[in-house]
């Protein structure tokens, strides 16, 4: 309740002060007007002349030899009211007012602006020698000086004030940013952290993230330590001092934080890595000695620091070397403080990043970080909790399959399905559906995967046959190799850059075996094995296929140890640290080479020969495909028969899933070896083995 009184209470407004400075400002101006020795300007000195001639100035005076104030007799006043002609009508107006409150000072006082003072005495000295002529009383017009003080001091401070808010919007520019304590100039060096507590919180707790088991009962269990600590203390626990959060872009590290700020009933303290760097020297040091001052004045807390590598990545033996030594400080002054803390000072560090392998080794030791959680992509079980969760705002049909949608997403992150299901909404609401339907969420598939669809690209004939046999040597390899992935869609409808795919769903394996692998390239080389048998020429559309199984192949070889020639050997650095140099020699290099060329020629000539021996069947497919332009499993089976090493879930899989990255792609000849050309990656779509990590798992 304590949380929805101070969400109901009206915000104050920060520049509600500034109103009340401008009224005070506007005051002096007004007054300043007002009190005026002047109460109406006269624009023509002639007039002065005339009045002044006819005897009708009572009084008059020289104000710093610009300007002449002069007041009327009960003659003028008289003329005046009686001939309101020219500018008497404005003196008129004034005389009219005479007596009321806006001018109680009897008869006002008129003034008119000279440009020569001493024509105008000359001027004013004629006048005066008629008048005595007549016997009529002379004008005397004293010189007098006024000083306008207000005038005097705007005209000294506006400048100074001018260049003083210019040099704080400057410096409030480079400190970036305006907002809260760290975007003052003079509050620089200040922790940029945002603080939840007293209630305060993210609305997000460990219900609202799915899947992640494992991770989750870490971090509750550092919940834990915090909210009754003297239950691990009395056994003589001591209390970890960090836990850092690793794994792939969009897998739910950050939101995990984001829970354990909703579910800790301590202050949460929440900043990313690249709020410590500053173009000034020193800021980052004493924004991280400040946190954690902060941080230890309400211990028990907990400080999360998102994308840590911005300031924590390993330091080089070369400082003249690296272009940035403030980021080294900055990493200096957060292990010193890491390290800094006694056993019961109540503050964890929670850090998140997906480049691991980047960090410096001192924080990542015992003692900094003394727990290292790794959050994976989802498997099966957790894909489908993760769609519960986003289905939840969504208008669905009825008998929603959830767990088809999880089989159809093999590799998906959280953050892909969450993307996944708007863009089916997205689809829905185009058509002016009521419901979003299974369909949607299979167009959203193709649609985030392939790209958008492109009906009216112009392709000639003979383009789309041969990508209709390229395709079609994809589906045939695939369907007759044991290991390769079942296809269950062949497409040669233009979508994102490719011009065609071959739609297959990956299995969901944490290792791979060599026939896998080889399976696997084999399939990918079919397109162009396709093209050689059928056309005898060879085109660009093989790009992506090639890429693929020469990542593979030099997989194989230098890091897998999968090579009889090369042995039991791997190269991998999983640090990163021999970027420059290669860990061995050059015939090693040429054997690497020959082994890999070797592997992808032999698989070649194996794909070459499987699609000799199904020549017809692969040109019944071939001319299937032109018909219909999309064909699925249904119609592979049709002409090649049952797979023969097809599981029970595969036979009933569903017929729409994502692309593999096999595909033919439009490019230009000069293109070719430019590998931007080439679809875009995914880990949907990407069986190419890559290592991951120390385990050097295979990624499918």
């Amino acid at each position: 309740m304590a949380e929805n009184n101070n969400s109901n209470k009206p915000k104050k407004n920060p520049y509600a002060i500034y109103w009340i400075y401008a009224v005070i400002v506007l005051g002096i101006i007004v007054v300043s007007y007002y009190n005026r020795a002047s109460d109406t300007p006269v624009r023509d000195v002639r007039t002065f002349y005339t009045l002044a001639d006819s005897s009708m100035i009572a009084k008059a005076q020289i104000v710093n030899r610009s300007r002449v104030d002069f007041t009327l007799n009960e003659k003028g006043e008289k003329f005046v009211k009686n001939n309101p002609k020219g500018e008497l009508k404005y003196l008129k107006a004034t005389l009219e007012k005479k007596g009321s409150a806006f001018n109680q000072k009897g008869s006002p006082t008129f003034s008119i602006d000279i440009l020569d003072a001493g024509n105008f005495e000359t001027k004013l000295d004629e006048i005066n020698e008629r008048l005595a002529k007549k016997g009529k009383a002379t004008i005397s017009a004293p010189p007098i000086e006024e000083h306008d003080y207000f005038s005097s001091i705007l005209s000294f401070l506006l400048p100074l004030v001018i260049i003083a808010l210019i040099w704080v919007f400057v410096m409030r520019r480079m400190s970036g940013g305006g907002g809260g304590a760290g975007g003052q100039i003079f509050n620089i060096g200040k922790s940029r952290a945002q603080v939840y507590e007293k209630g305060k919180s993210t609305n997000i707790t460990f219900k609202d993230v799915a899947g992640l088991e494992g991770a989750k009962e870490e971090i509750q269990e550092i919940v834990e330590f915090l909210r009754s600590p003297q239950r691990y203390t009395d056994l003589g626990a001591k209390i970890p001092k960090g836990a850092l959060l690793v794994g792939p872009p969009g897998t739910g590290k950050t939101l995990l934080a984001k829970a354990v700020a909703g579910e800790a009933k301590v202050p949460f303290f929440s900043l990313s890595g690249s709020d410590f760097v500053e173009m000034f020297v020193g800021v980052g040091a004493s924004r991280v000695r400040d946190l954690f001052r902060q941080a230890k004045e309400k211990a028990p807390a907990i400080i999360f620091i998102d994308e840590i590598d911005a300031i924590g990545r390993a330091r080089g033996k070369n400082n003249g070397f690296n272009s940035n030594d403030e980021r080294e400080n900055t990493l200096n002054q957060l292990l010193t403080e890491m390290d800094g803390f006694g056993t019961n000072s109540g503050v964890i560090i929670l850090a998140a990043t997906n480049r691991a392998d980047v960090l410096d080794a001192a924080l990542m030791r015992a003692g900094r970080f003394d727990r290292q959680i790794y959050v994976d992509m989802p498997d099966l079980n957790e894909r489908k909790e993760i769609f519960q969760v986003h289905l939840k705002p969504i208008k669905l049909e009825k008998n929603m399959d959830v767990d088809f949608l999880s089989k159809q997403t093999p590799g998906f992150s959280g953050a892909d399905i969450a993307n996944l299901c708007n863009e089916a909404a997205l689809i829905a609401a185009r058509q002016n559906k009521k419901f979003v339907e299974k369909q949607d969420f299979l167009d959203a598939v193709d649609r985030i995967i392939g790209g958008l669809e492109k009906k009216n690209k112009i392709i000639t004939k003979e383009e789309k046959r041969s990508i209709a046999f390229h395709e079609a040597g994809h589906a045939t390899t695939s369907w007759l190799l044991e290991h390769a992935h079942p296809l269950v869609k062949v497409t040669i409808v233009p979508r994102g850059r490719s011009l065609g795919a071959a739609w297959y769903l990956p299995e969901e394996r944490q290792i791979t075996t060599t026939e896998q692998i080889l399976d696997d390239m084999c399939s990918a080389l079919g397109g162009r094995a396709a093209e050689q048998l059928i056309f005898g020429k060879i085109s660009t559309g093989a790009l992506s296929d090639l890429e693929k199984v020469t990542k593979q192949a030099y997989a194989m070889v230098s890091i897998y140890g999968l090579n009889d020639r090369v042995g039991n050997v791997s190269f991998y650095d999983s640090q990163g640290r021999d970027s420059f140099t290669k860990p061995y020699s050059e015939d090693t290099a040429r054997i690497i080479d020959e082994e890999a060329s070797k592997l992808i020629e032999t698989q070649y000539q194996r794909a070459l020969k499987i699609l000799s021996e199904n020549k017809d069947k692969l040109s019944a497919l071939a001319d299937k495909l032109l018909d219909k332009e999309v064909i699925f499993k249904e119609d592979l089976e049709e002409i090649f028969g049952k797979r023969l090493w097809a599981s029970e879930e595969e036979v009933n899989m569903a017929i729409n899933t994502p692309p593999n990255e096999d595909s033919t792609i439009d490019i230009n000849p000069e293109d070719s070896f430019n590998n931007e050309s080439s679809n875009s990656e995914s880990n949907v779509i990407n069986p190419t083995i890559e290592p991951l990590d120390n385990n050097v798992k295979s990624e499918e």
